[in-house]
This record gives structure tokens, C-alpha cells and sequence, in this order.
């Protein structure tokens, strides 16, 4: 699975947009912590609270290591 497919998942399990879950993905990626992405990002994630954004640190995770558990 790539990317652009955990996106897609992870938007559908949440009901949100897969360009927020991209752009969540890509600041935590970059260190940026939940509570700064909260806080200071909103413009890029639309405005996603902090339950959203664990929801999706948490998945990105465990699609991340299933994917190369499998590899």
C-alpha cells in the first residue's frame, strides 16, 4: 500500500478529506507535534482538533509498520 492509498483510508475511516490527512501526515513527518499542529497549523489541516489529529498519527503509524511488516 502507498501513501497516497493510507491517505485515502485513513480519510474515509475519519470522514474527512484526504488533502487534510497529507498535509497532517507531512507536518508530523517533519517533528511538528499534535498540539502545535493544532494550534498554529489550522490553516493547513482545516482546522482539525486534536482527537483528529492523533486519530491520524495513530493510523499512519500502525499502516506504516503493517505495510512493512509485509515488505
Amino acid at each position: 500500500m502507498n501513501e497516497q492509498q493510507m491517505h485515502q483510508l485513513i480519510a474515509q475511516e475519519l470522514g474527512i478529506r484526504p488533502n487534510q490527512v497529507k498535509n497532517t501526515v507531512e507536518l508530523l513527518d517533519s517533528d511538528n507535534t499534535v498540539p502545535f499542529i493544532a494550534r498554529y497549523r489550522k490553516e493547513v489541516t482545516g482546522s482539525l482538533d486534536e482527537d483528529q489529529l492523533r486519530a491520524i498519527q495513530d493510523r499512519i503509524r500502525y499502516l506504516r509498520t503493517l505495510d512493512d511488516r509485509k515488505n
